[in-house]
């Protein structure tokens, strides 16, 4: 009894002095860029790891949106302050590729940590964005979504619309919004992130190149060519159905999903990570539909590409936590883990085995429409233009698009006009990325 109440004393002593004891957890600095119901879940994945062993303790710290976060991270570099995950989105791959002293690429780290990691156990739509010319994955998959369309059942019934059909194509998305806006809905629909939607992914579901070089795979002298007759009609054909409100455009990034959650527009077109979000707010029941397509462009539908973010390990930390950082991205690979995790949020479940076991689980059977994120990236073979985009400050390039994305849906501009030049402000800011790089 007397030794018991001595170790006690001890840590009490340790605490007390400011030294953690012996045998204290290492502390994982995640940063991430999560927030609400996603936030929560992230929060609870962490937790899971905790209590799956005592050696490491993971620790997020949400840091505001992914820009945002990135921004953090790259001050807390500088001054030796940095986590050692940091979570980043696709579209800044190419710029977390250059800076190859400030990353630890994830393929040499699950090396150096004797940790089991293949390529070849994740799905071919999400590798292709994160690795390398040798195949080699630079960089965790963690959350990877598709954008896929929403609709309120309870608002297609008022308009006479049958709530188990949801359209497929972009005319019929015209027809049965004009139908919701004639039964009062203040939106027939609208979309989030307007370049990711409207140009990105619409671009591969079409087989369109949205950029030469496979859309910046194959290498940083790409240039963007996205302002032809397919994509220019379909920005002209929102701009047409702005003014009454068919489409209303209700700003960049994620400003679009609480309208459909308060039950303002009928339809909704964004990220399938948006469903935990919208089944935890909204008050009516939601229906699922594939992202449309214009019936007249020939090969359409193609496959829709990616958007989410990965994990990157940076340097500079002590060797004992790059090692619990190995052993939780092994945790992460678990299938049950990542199948949870596709689950409770509506991201792609990043491993075949993981899509498998959910399969097994029933969860499609049960919850109708979740699996039409995976069913859209893996519609057909990806072609040159629909494996997915790797483009120099590629942040600054989306926010070129969507300012004339903007003056073409408000009017300002036309369809043509807008798109070439975004087009011409894209080229310029990939040339200078481009003459950054040795």
């Amino acid at each position: 009894m007397f030794r018991k109440f001595a170790r006690i004393a001890a840590v009490l002593a340790c605490s007390a002095a400011g030294i953690a004891p012996a045998s204290a957890a290492t502390e994982i600095a995640w940063w991430h860029a999560m927030s609400g119901e996603l936030g929560r879940q992230l929060e609870r994945l962490a937790a899971d790891f905790n209590a799956s062993q005592s050696d490491y303790r993971v620790v997020p710290s949400y840091k505001g949106n992914y820009t945002q976060t990135v921004t953090a991270a790259i001050f807390a570099f500088r001054s030796s302050t940095q986590p050692v995950i940091v979570q980043v989105n696709e579209i800044a791959t190419a710029t977390m590729m250059g800076a190859k002293g400030a990353v630890y690429p994830v393929y040499e780290l699950m090396k150096d940590e004797n940790e089991a990691f293949s390529p070849d156990d994740y799905l071919p739509a999400v590798t292709g964005y994160y690795t390398d010319l040798s195949g080699n994955m630079l960089s965790f998959p963690f959350n990877a979504s598709t954008p896929i369309l929403y609709y309120n059942k309870t608002l297609f019934r008022r308009a006479g619309l049958d709530p188990d059909k949801p359209p497929l194509t972009w005319p019929e998305v015209g027809t049965m919004a004009k139908r919701l806006r004639d039964a009062g809905a203040a939106c027939g629909f609208t979309t989030s992130w307007p370049s990711w939607v409207n140009v990105e992914n619409f671009s591969a579901y079409h087989n369109l190149p949205l950029a030469t070089r496979s859309n910046g795979l194959g290498g940083l002298d790409a240039e963007l060519v996205f302002n032809n007759p397919t994509v220019v009609r379909h920005v002209a054909q929102l701009a047409d159905w702005q003014k009454t409100k068919i489409y209303d455009y209700s700003g960049r990034a994620t400003a679009a999903e609480p309208r459909f959650q308060q039950g303002d527009c009928g339809i909704f077109i964004g990220s399938s990570a948006t469903r935990a979000d919208i089944l935890a707010n909204a008050k009516f029941e939601v229906g699922y539909g594939r992202l449309p397509y214009w019936p007249d462009v020939s090969g359409a539908p193609q496959n829709t590409i990616i958007g989410g973010a990965t994990l990157w390990v940076l340097r500079g930390r002590p060797a004992a936590e790059y090692k619990g950082v190995a052993k939780f991205f092994a945790y992460l690979s678990k299938p049950e883990v990542q199948a949870a995790w596709h689950q409770h949020t509506g991201y792609l479940p990043i491993t075949k085995a993981a899509y498998d076991l959910t399969r097994a689980q029933g969860f499609y059977d049960r919850n109708p429409g979740t699996a039409i994120s995976i069913e859209q990236i893996t519609l057909k073979p990806p072609t040159e233009n629909s494996r997915g985009l790797r483009l120099g400050s590629f942040v600054l390039v989306r926010a070129a698009i969507e300012v004339e994305f903007e003056h073409a849906v408000h009017g300002d501009k036309s369809a043509q006009a807008a798109m070439d030049s975004a087009v011409e402000r894209g080229n310029k800011l990939l040339r200078q990325f481009e003459g950054t790089k040795p």
